[in-house]
């Protein structure tokens, strides 16, 4: 008799919950991990990660000049005026992220790169970890085996970069907010992946106090060298504590000052932001600064994005600039007509303009019955190395309520 959808999805993931390494497999009283798995094939995944690479150092080499560039453009960028100090400080080897995740998606013109999620990327659990017990399951080979020890080499490399730059690096906090389940779980999670001797740290329990930033632990204020933070640094710029203090420009000053190391690198703003490739496309279509082969990866691999409307009569996409999952997405057809929209988050920031493309669509297995949703690929990009896949299925605008669709090499399947 074939096994039923919910009781498959019981035997894979009641247990890890247990583990308490995944427990958001279900997030706001829906399904969010699917119970079902998608082959990929061999050739796609080579695909994917070159153009994660390739990307990667098209997004470095950019980062390179603008980090040095007049006030003006980071304005321009979006980057705010708290953190552009920090934003120009150069950590070697560190250009465009640590840990990044660029969303791809297959069309009929081949492969686009949507958008590049270079500060504070997640889905990091599900492609490192959930994945690969998953293909266990289904007895198929996991496209992302090997890939957490890219996750221990990033952060040795970014502690040891820190310490030759002079660095105080020995009391490393992980943190995130305790209270949001994913962020939390996935902190802790790379904190005992990193294999660095840090602690969790919440960051409510986070101060800074003149020259230094300290942790609460057990009504103890211990200072902190190295903070990886999931907490992105646009929205740490306007953080006030109760009193109105603003207590993100404190901590970017500091980390300006090089008196507090962090991870992701404060430079990962720079490609973070949405209006970054608006420039770089500009450049490209300019003939500008690129070598040919870095041109044809643009052009391959990117689309047309911009700072104001040149879509007159073509389909097309506004985004917030620093906007996250789907929010403030709106798609337009080619009569400029809003035919979906994300919700309404992040709608005071700059927006860019992006050509649209038909997503891949995709019929999945879910509690509720099948779902016909579009595909969405992350590629991770670890230290300058294309690392794990993610794929999560949704509709028109893939959203924070997306599911997480595990995958495995198509040629493996029993």
């Amino acid at each position: 008799m074939r096994e039923d959808y919910a009781e498959r999805r019981r035997k894979l993931y009641d247990p890890l919950r247990a583990e308490g390494v995944f427990t958001w497999d279900e997030m706001y009283g829906a399904e969010y991990a699917l119970a079902t798995i998608h082959p990929v094939s061999r050739e796609f995944r080579q695909e994917i990660a070159g153009a994660t690479e390739a990307l990667g150092q098209i997004f470095a080499k950019t980062v390179a000049v603008v980090r040095r560039g007049p006030e003006a453009l980071l304005e321009e960028l979006g980057i705010p005026a708290a953190a552009r100090r920090a934003v120009r400080l150069f950590l070697p080897e560190s250009d465009p992220t640590l840990i990044g995740r660029f969303d791809f998606a297959p069309t009929p013109e081949g492969l686009k790169m949507l958008e590049f999620n270079s500060d504070t990327p997640t889905g990091i659990v599900e492609a490192f970890y959930v994945n690969g017990r998953v293909c266990e399951h289904f007895g198929a080979e996991d496209p992302n085996e090997g890939c957490e020890e890219h996750l221990r080499l990033a952060f040795r490399h970014a502690l040891d970069t820190y310490r030759k730059e002079r660095y105080a690096t020995e009391r490393v906090v992980f943190s995130a907010l305790d209270w949001h389940e994913e962020d939390a779980g996935t902190t802790r999670y790379l904190l005992d992946r990193s294999g660095l001797d840090g602690r969790f740290v919440p960051l409510s329990d986070l101060r800074v106090e003149g020259e230094r930033m300290t942790a609460l632990v057990e009504g103890a204020s211990l200072p902190v060298d190295v903070l990886y933070r999931l907490h992105a640094l646009e929205i740490l710029a306007e953080d006030r504590d109760d009193d109105g203090y603003p207590t993100g420009a404190h901590a970017l000053e500091l980390i300006a000052r090089r008196r507090l190391a962090v991870i992701n690198p404060p430079g990962t703003l720079l490609s973070q932001t949405k209006a970054m490739q608006a420039l770089i496309w500009a450049l490209h279509e300019a003939g500008e600064f690129f070598d040919p082969e870095e041109h044809r990866i643009i052009e391959t691999y990117m689309l047309p994005t911009y700072l104001e409307n040149r879509f007159r009569g073509i389909p097309h996409v506004t985004k917030p600039i620093f906007g996250r999952e789907g929010a403030g997405v709106t798609l337009y057809d080619a009569s400029g007509v809003a035919v979906c929209r994300g919700d309404d988050r992040y709608g005071d920031q700059p927006m860019v303009f992006q050509r649209r493309v038909e997503m891949e669509p995709v019929e999945v297995e879910t509690l509720k019955g099948p779902f016909r949703g579009r595909l969405l690929w992350g590629s991770f990009l670890i230290g300058g190395r294309a690392s794990a896949i993610l794929a999560r299925v949704d509709g028109p605008v893939t959203g924070d309520m997306s599911y997480f669709l595990p995958v495995c090499y198509a040629d493996s399947l029993r």
